[in-house]
């Protein structure tokens, strides 16, 4: 299998780093004795965050201005938002982080703690390639919950593979079909930054995915940032 970043994606974001995070043979089923661990990890991480929502008008704050103009450069469903923007306004509202499983309680953490945006899919529930690139239209999207298609919009950047989108708006929303699960052995982690400073904040977070996912799993995920001059990876 080969992730592939697109070259229509560098022509909007030529500094963009995607940082991804390969980790296999994992057991991913929620233990609920494991509660306290990762709700502690949460709440580390949501005080973290509030470092980067200093100004009290939450849509001023650096991290929120980057990714709104990020998201303007390219055709989004009205209200999409960065996935980083929902979390650090659930932090600035004073709203509580709960388990859900424990990759997705892992990546959430970090996610927080450095203000970049984390995503992460069922490695063996992708068909094909995954790539990262602007949709045609059309692409056959059913987000969490849903009872209908809502298919991706011409020219709208999602992650998709050969049987449609796998997360739309970047990491905006992801597809029912390839999310993390309980169930889920192999996944791919995602650390999107659309500039050189996030770029250096997405590395440390990577690094500290890495090592969370190996103290509590066991397993040494594979690191890969790609990038204009490095664009894909073999799996």
């Amino acid at each position: 299998m080969k992730v592939t970043v697109e070259h229509e994606f560098w022509q909007v974001f030529p500094e963009a780093q995607i940082s991804v995070l390969m980790v296999k043979g994992l057991d991913n089923q929620v233990d609920e004795s494991k509660d306290p661990y990762f709700k502690s990890l949460l709440d580390k991480g949501a005080k973290r965050a509030e470092d980067f929502i200093s100004d009290e008008n939450f849509t001023q704050n650096e991290v929120i201005q980057e990714w709104r103009q990020a998201f303007s450069q390219f055709k989004t469903k009205k209200g999409a938002r960065s996935s980083i923007e929902a979390l650090l306004k659930r932090v600035s509202q004073g709203r509580e982080f709960h388990p859900i499983n424990p990759l997705v309680d892992i990546y959430n953490s970090v996610s927080l703690s450095y203000a970049v945006p984390c995503g992460g899919e069922d490695l063996d529930k992708i068909v094909g390639g995954l790539h990262l690139g602007k949709a045609k239209g059309g692409e056959a999207f059913f987000p969490l919950g849903a009872e209908s298609d809502a298919p991706a919009l011409p020219e709208e950047i999602i992650y998709y593979d050969e049987e449609g989108a796998v997360c739309r708006c970047l990491n905006w929303r992801e597809a029912q079909r390839t999310m993390l699960t309980e169930e889920t052995k192999d996944a791919i982690l995602v650390i999107e930054a659309i500039n050189e400073k996030q770029a250096v904040r997405a590395q440390a977070a990577m690094r500290e995915l890495q090592t969370l996912i190996e103290d509590y799993f066991g397993v040494k995920g594979e690191i890969t940032h790609l990038s204009l001059d490095n664009p894909s990876l073999e799996i």
